[in-house]
Formats: C-alpha cells, sequence, structure tokens
C-alpha cells in the first residue's frame, strides 16, 4: 500500500524540518513546501492527502492557499497551523472547509492523533462517497430496460419527478413490475441522492409497530421501550422515504401518515416535541386505490395527498417491445453472476416468451431466466428449458386435438407431410431425436423423411 502524502507549507524552516522528520518516522511520505505559491504547485503535481499550512505566510496568505487547494482538490484535508491570538481567523478557516486547527507551539504527540483521525475522516467520505456513486450508477434511469412507447413515456415522466421539488410520488401497477426499482430511480437521479433512502413494505409490518417504524419511539414511550429510537421518517431527512404497499396500511396509521403529509413534522410514540423533516414520501401499490375507497378501507383524503404525482406501471403483457430487451439483460446478468456463458435465447423460445402473458410481470420473467441458466449448461436457451407454466400455455396447438378439413379442390399429401416435418424440426429446435417424438415416429422414418423432403 503507498504511503500516505503529507504536505508541510510553513515560511519557517526549523518548523518544517521538524514536522518532517517526525511524520517521515511515523510511516508518512512528507512534502514541504515554504510559501503559498510553492504550496499550490506541489498540490498540483503532486495530489497530496493532507497538507498542514500555516494561516500567515509571505505572499499569498493561509486562507488564499485554503481556497485555492479546494479548488485544485476538494477532497484534500486541510489543518491550519495558528499562532496564539488568531483564533478568529482559524475559525473561518474551519468555515472555509479546513478540518481543524492547532495552534503553536503544537505537541507533536497530540498533532500525530490529529491527523490520524482526518486521514481516517477522509477515508470513510471516500468510501461514503464512492458508495453512493455506485449506487447512482447501479439504480440510475439509464439502468431502467425499456424500449416500448410505454415505458418511454414513463421514463420520461419519471425524469421530470426527480428533478423537480415534487414531495409526494404515488406509483401504482401490479405486482412485478418495478415499483420500488423506480422509487430508486427518483430518488437517485435527484438532488436527494447523497441522502438517505429509506423503504418499508406496510404489509409487511404489524399495525402495532408500524407506527414505531415509521415515527419512532420515546424511552419508556411502552414495556419493550428500553431506549429511544428513531423512526424511518426521522433518519430519511434530506433523502426520501419508499412506503411500498401503501394499500394494506390500517386506517388508523392512515391518519396519522396524512398529518405527516400536511404539516412535515411528527412526534416519537411516547414524545411531547414535534420534529420537522424534509423527505420525499414515495408510495406504490398493487391494488386499485379507488376501490378500496368505496370498500371503507382507504381514506379519500389520503388518496390525494399521495397522488400528486401519480406514476402507472404497465404490466409485462402491456409493453412485450421490452419481453426480449429484459431476457438478454437477465441473460447477461446471471452469467456473470453464476460463471455462466449463455449467448442467447433460440428463436422458438423467444416466440413461447413473447406469447406468455407473464402474471408475475418482470419479477416472474427474471425468475424464469435465473432458472434456466442455474439448471442448463448450453449456450443458448432453447424452448425445452422454459417452464411447463410458459410452453403449456402458449402452445394451445399442441394441446388442442388435431383437426383437418380437405379442401374441395384437395390437398397434395406429400406436402401435408412435408409441412409436419418442418413444424416438428421447429418446434425441437433442430433437434431430429425429439422432432420424431413429436410426430410419434422412429428416428430412422424421421430421417427418412428428412432427406426425401430436402431437409437433409
Amino acid at each position: 500500500m503507498p504511503k500516505q502524502k503529507i504536505l508541510v507549507v510553513d515560511d519557517e524552516h526549523l518548523i518544517r524540518w521538524s514536522l518532517e522528520q517526525n511524520l517521515n518516522k511515523q510511516g508518512y511520505e512528507v512534502l514541504t513546501a515554504g510559501s503559498g505559491e510553492e504550496a499550490l504547485k506541489v498540490i498540483h503535481d503532486e495530489s497530496p492527502d493532507l497538507m498542514l499550512l500555516d494561516i500567515q505566510l509571505p505572499g499569498i496568505n493561509g486562507l488564499d492557499v485554503l481556497e485555492k487547494a479546494k479548488a485544485i482538490d476538494e477532497e484534500l484535508i486541510v489543518i491550519m497551523i495558528t499562532a496564539l491570538g488568531v483564533l478568529e481567523t482559524a475559525v473561518k478557516a474551519m468555515r472555509m472547509g479546513a478540518y481543524d486547527y492547532i495552534s503553536k507551539p503544537f505537541n507533536l504527540d497530540e498533532l500525530a492523533i490529529t491527523i490520524k483521525k482526518a486521514l481516517e475522516t477522509g477515508e470513510l467520505r471516500r468510501e461514503v462517497a464512492h458508495l453512493r456513486s455506485s449506487q447512482t450508477q447501479k439504480f440510475g434511469i439509464h439502468n431502467i430496460i425499456g424500449e416500448s412507447r410505454h415505458m418511454h413515456d414513463m421514463l420520461d415522466m419519471v425524469k421530470k419527478v426527480a428533478q423537480s421539488d415534487a414531495s409526494t410520488v404515488l406509483i401504482q401497477g401490479e405486482s412485478g413490475t418495478g415499483k420500488e426499482v423506480i422509487a430508486k430511480a427518483i430518488h437517485f437521479e435527484s438532488a436527494r441522492a447523497d441522502k438517505p433512502f429509506m423503504a418499508i413494505n406496510c404489509a409487511a409490518v404489524p399495525e402495532t409497530l408500524l407506527e414505531s417504524e415509521l415515527m419512532g419511539h420515546e424511552r419508556g414511550a411502552f414495556t419493550d421501550a428500553k431506549v429511544q429510537k428513531k423512526g424511518l421518517f426521522e433518519m430519511a431527512d434530506g433523502g426520501t422515504i419508499f412506503l411500498d404497499e401503501i394499500g394494506d396500511m390500517a386506517m388508523g396509521m392512515q391518519a396519522k401518515l396524512l398529518r405527516v403529509l400536511e404539516e412535515r413534522s411528527f412526534r416519537r410514540i411516547g414524545g411531547s416535541k414535534d420534529i420537522t423533516v424534509d423527505v420525499r414520501i414515495i408510495s406504490a401499490t398493487n391494488k386499485n386505490l379507488m376501490q378500496s375507497i368505496e370498500e371503507k378501507s382507504f381514506r379519500n383524503d389520503l388518496y390525494y395527498r399521495l397522488q400528486v404525482i401519480p406514476i402507472f406501471l404497465p404490466p409485462l403483457r402491456e409493453r412485450k417491445d421490452d419481453i426480449l430487451p429484459l431476457t438478454e439483460h437477465f441473460i447477461q446478468f446471471f452469467n456473470k453472476e453464476f460463471g455462466k456463458n449463455v449467448r442467447g435465447i433460440s428463436r422458438m423460445a423467444e416466440k413461447f416468451l413473447f406469447e406468455y402473458h407473464w402474471p408475475g410481470n418482470i419479477r416472474e420473467l427474471r425468475n424464469v431466466i435465473e432458472r434456466a441458466i442455474i439448471l442448463e449448461n448450453e449456450e443458448t436457451l432453447l424452448l425445452e428449458h422454459l417452464p411447463q407454466e410458459i410452453v403449456g400455455k402458449t402452445s394451445t396447438a399442441a394441446s388442442a386435438p388435431l383437426s383437418f378439413r380437405i379442401p374441395p379442390e384437395g390437398v397434395d399429401i406429400e406436402e401435408v407431410e412435408r409441412e409436419l416435418i418442418r413444424q416438428s424440426l421447429e418446434l425441437a429446435e433442430g433437434n431430429q431425436s425429439k422432432a420424431a417424438k413429436k410426430l410419434h415416429m422412429g428416428i430412422d422414418a424421421f430421417r427418412y423423411r428428412m432427406k426425401k423432403f430436402g431437409f437433409l
């Protein structure tokens, strides 16, 4: 691992030399500069991890160096060196982005601890920034697969919502259509991306616990409340909270959620103080909320408060242009996941995927491809690799009794036989043994007819 670089900037040679000797012994690579101009050149050329910067320098003073250094490298950690009596200037430096300050004469042991903490903090910040960047890369709109007109229109709306100040969004769609994927895209494409994204499934949490999960509680608020607990609204401050399956929320909790939406504040259970938060609330449901309102299981006022920005996700059967792009995406994903090398899917398998009605939507398609790649070792996914519910439900001709009507002008039996051989080979993806079985024919007899009709 390369040594961390520390730049010491001070116009006093003795201080530079002393710090250099001490920091070298601690395992750092030390660079030095006697002026602000020299320091800026070193920053540009060497990219140090941390700078010890004297405030009082000839020429460019320390505050100007700090400002220019941050313009060159925003991530550079700066610890100011100040003389006694100029505390106000040191505080100003902190407001300008300095990590900390030390006063002359300084204790070398205390300085070593300050430097170690500063470098650890910088490393943590870089890790968090990398994590947030990777999440944005993973969950951004560009990762959503969709070539159908429905998806293009919906993604245009998602971009507009993400870039807006809209604080309330309602996503509706059948189970498996990707509602949480859209919620994450809205968050990670927005100015809130560097703040938390907190999600909860309202149907999975008992009614008695949901308020505590969302609002938090004070110590002693109920029997098991041993310590104070922050709720998801509080933890998501500045970011986004995703309330999945909002249609299953109990009526009592709906009233409390409505208050949060209207006032942007709440109280922890057992608390007496209002807590104000700035969160974008994205709700999702696979239920028909208007029907739930008629059935008196969902509040009318909450519905209209939630659906300030409504987004509807169409089922996969209504966006069939997306089936094959999604299939290719999942093949590539699971190839990487399981170390496989599936290159594609056969035309017949494509046909059956395209004709299937997909009651489980994208989630079902994902599971079908995952299962096929785990269980099969061929380079191409074939019709036989698909589950029976897809092959059986889309292959009506295979399950229906055969029925022929000879036209008045008659028919050439040779042409009928040739067409049966062709169709059986197509269904069997060219596998002669399987094609022969489809016609209840021995392999030798089948191959004889293949030669006879020019298929061999």
